[in-house]
């Protein structure tokens, strides 16, 4: 199993996670963010913001799936414009029901 966790634009958000659902991928986690990638930031005239407003969506799924779920994130959030975000997949150990203790996979 895989986590993926992609910070996206907040007017993509919505978008993303119907087709997430959509295409029979319902769990997941989002959250709203503030941070800056490699561009440091945004000059907008002499003001410069230092930090965006992004959001995080945050999924496990079963490492075959991991590239569909990619493809659906990015073909959903993407403006070509630089901020559309970043995308990371991590190896998911274990997990746990917290209720029960007991270890699912």
């Amino acid at each position: 199993m895989k986590m993926i966790r992609a910070f996206i634009r907040p007017e993509k958000e919505q978008e993303v996670v119907l087709a997430l659902e959509g295409a029979g991928f319902p769990s997941l986690t989002k959250m709203p963010v503030f941070g800056r990638g490699k561009q440091k930031g945004l000059q907008v005239g002499p003001v410069h913001y230092d930090e965006l407003p992004k959001t995080l969506i945050m999924t496990v799924v079963d490492t075959e799936d991991v590239e569909k779920v990619i493809n659906l994130i990015t073909s959903k959030s993407k403006t070509g414009f630089i901020g559309d975000g970043k995308i990371f997949v991590s190896p998911v150990e274990a997990t746990y029901t917290v209720r029960t203790g007991e270890m699912v996979l």
